[in-house]
């Protein structure tokens, strides 16, 4: 990282808007654009849903005050932000509608089913930066991936990367809504793109698609709902009252963007590096419940899966147990995590137990 902002020099802006286009395509993005860093009206949307406290248990999120929103604050001389994206649906992943309607299969967002996107998109915005400096000369800048206090989707609004539909999540009409972002923060002033306009119209597909009723309102997400945040951000136990919606799903969820019609147009993957890995776009639930911390340590490595730990992941799995079809085998296997050292795990493979008995009971009881 380059903290220190200095005034580039040999700059030919429409030459080096020709260069960065040309450079990241090379990288592996998708698309690159300049938004503009003004984000005032986001801003009071974002610090409207803090006062709501569709947070959660996210504290980070509100720990850096305005400088999520206020890019000069965060970066002293930022004027521009430069914005990519890059495409992450693995196209040799099993259908993700029919792991869904498998109870018995975990399911795991598509995003995370290959290498973890942080480290590999933060190497190629360094090289992208690298590129830049060899072009012009020293200048200031910081990259991001989902990694600082960064109203990323805003940005790549104001870059014309797309809009920001209903669910929450960047759509864009000729690429859909499967990819990630990133971002450069720079003080050099370069032209900025046209903003993406909005194409969502009368759709709301997504918002009944939602399991938990996450998305209370168009563009209104209340994270406590949302089974990403569920699986993935949140420490203790899952409230009960989400337990049955979360079905099979063990680590994030997609269900919003399946739903989104702009996702026909969206396109597989080019990166070898989210090729699926482990077979776990479609793996059978006991078997990922039989892992031990080692198992998954070494299963995980590299993937965005490690950073919820051993007992998250067991937690989330003995909940989609418990929405699974009783068997002998599975229940031997919610009988082997029974007396697991952590109270968070006993206490949802306790949950998914009573799930199997009230069910048979309703069998013997029709």
């Amino acid at each position: 990282m380059n903290t220190g902002i200095s005034p580039a020099t040999k700059l030919d802006p429409s030459a080096l808007m020709a260069d960065l286009r040309r450079w990241s395509a090379e990288l592996g993005f998708s698309r690159l654009g300049i938004g503009r860093i003004d984000l005032s009206s986001d801003e009071a949307h974002f610090l409207d849903w803090l006062r709501a406290g569709f947070n959660g248990d996210m504290a980070y999120m509100a720990r850096h005050g305005l400088k999520r929103s206020r890019p000069a604050e965060l970066l002293p001389g930022t004027v521009s932000c430069i914005c990519v994206r890059m495409d992450y649906w693995p196209q040799d992943a099993a259908d993700a509608q029919a792991t869904l309607a498998d109870p018995g299969v975990g399911y795991v967002s598509r995003y995370a089913l290959g290498r973890d996107y942080h480290k590999l998109m933060r190497a190629r915005l360094q090289q992208l930066c690298d590129r830049i400096v060899t072009a012009v000369g020293p200048f200031g800048y910081r990259v991001f991936t989902d990694s600082a206090p960064v109203l990323e989707k805003a940005l790549a609004r104001n870059a014309g990367l797309g809009w920001i539909g209903k669910h929450t999540n960047l759509i864009d009409r000729d690429a859909g809504s499967y990819f990630f972002l990133g971002e450069i923060y720079l003080d050099i002033e370069l032209p900025s793109d046209s903003a993406g306009t909005a194409h969502c119209g009368t759709c709301s597909a997504c918002m009944p698609a939602c399991p938990t009723g996450a998305i209370v309102a168009p563009y209104r997400l209340d994270a406590r709902r949302c089974i990403s945040y569920l699986t993935i951000e949140l420490a203790g136990a899952i409230p009960l009252e989400f337990r049955r919606a979360i079905g099979n799903r063990i680590y994030g969820c997609d269900d919003c963007q399946l739903v989104c019609p702009w996702n026909k147009f969206a396109r597989p993957t080019v990166e070898k590096d989210f090729a699926v890995r482990h077979g776990l776009d479609h793996s059978q639930l006991i078997e990922l419940f039989s892992w031990s911390e080692a198992q998954f340590l070494q299963r995980t490595e590299g993937s965005a899966i490690r950073r919820i730990g051993h007992e998250r992941w067991l937690r989330n799995i003995a909940v989609a147990l418990g929405n699974a079809p009783t068997s002998p085998a599975l229940l031997e296997s919610l009988h082997s995590r029974a007396n697991h050292p952590s109270a968070v795990v006993r206490e949802h493979v306790q949950w998914a137990l009573e799930q199997h008995s009230l069910k048979a009971v309703d069998q013997a009881h029709p």
